[in-house]
């Protein structure tokens, strides 16, 4: 992308000629070329999954985590550089437990998300910092309604709801699945139903060429007593083994 800028990429500060922040616009760049994370709004809570590159045939299995609590009822994906996003994911917290200390009650969901975005579109406003370059998908159940919601925080500071998208390398194509998924399960589709489907739609949109990756999937549902958890190591493996049995159907199929 060298010269793409023409001078105008120098600091988050200047705008180009036609209105463009070209420092915010690589920091989605750097999303897009981290692995995939992918959440979806179930009927009964939020799964998060993710697509984590093994830099090293040394690593050990479950370090490099991109799935991280915020408190017992909410958790965040993150996509793009991991020092970024943890840095998000601590600012998070810090806003659930000033707003749990003030008022007495769990932070909810929209203002969460309102205020990380707030904070991370302050970082594209100063010529002395740059801009974050990760995405964060923040999911949240409400403690008393048990109803889940998704939020999709970007490099500037954009907050969308969804009921399930994705970031990262493959976000297209895992768009599209969530979205054929949605059309065949509609409003029932239950976590531990799109369990197996998480693992398949990360595994049919990893690229080749890439390196190996480890899948890391966590989840705010009945089987984690509506508090956010980490899918147990068996029951993961039993639906990564499902997932990739199905892809193997429809490569036969086709």
């Amino acid at each position: 992308m060298a010269g793409t800028g023409a001078g105008y990429d120098l600091s988050v500060t200047t705008f180009s000629p036609d209105g463009r922040v070209f420092q915010v616009e690589y920091a989605g760049k750097a999303v897009e070329n981290s692995g995939t994370s992918i959440a979806i709004c179930c009927k009964d809570g939020v799964i998060f999954a993710v697509e984590k590159f093994l830099n090293s045939k040394m690593l050990v299995p479950g370090t490099i985590k991109r799935t991280f609590p915020v408190s017992r009822n909410s958790g965040i994906a993150v996509a793009g550089m991991l020092a970024d996003s943890r840095q998000l994911v601590a600012r998070a917290r810090s806003e659930a437990h000033q707003y749990l200390s003030s008022y007495g009650e769990e932070i909810p969901p929209e203002i969460l998300a309102e205020r990380i975005g707030l904070f991370v579109h302050a970082y594209t406003l100063y010529w002395s910092i740059r801009p974050f370059g990760c995405a964060i998908l923040l999911g949240c159940v409400d403690k008393e309604t048990k109803k889940p919601s998704l939020f999709c925080i970007e490099p500037q500071g954009q907050v969308s709801k969804y009921k399930g998208t994705a970031e990262g390398k493959g976000k297209m194509a895992a768009k599209t699945e969530i979205e054929k998924l949605f059309a065949s399960a509609g409003d029932d589709l239950t976590c531990e139903k799109a369990l197996v489907h998480v693992a398949k739609i990360l595994h049919k949109v990893h690229d080749e060429k890439d390196k190996d990756f480890e899948l890391e999937i966590s989840w705010i549902c009945p089987a984690s007593k509506y508090e956010y958890s980490g899918v147990p190591v068996d029951i993961m493996k039993a639906a990564e083994a499902e997932a990739k049995r199905m892809l193997e159907a429809e490569e036969q199929d086709d």
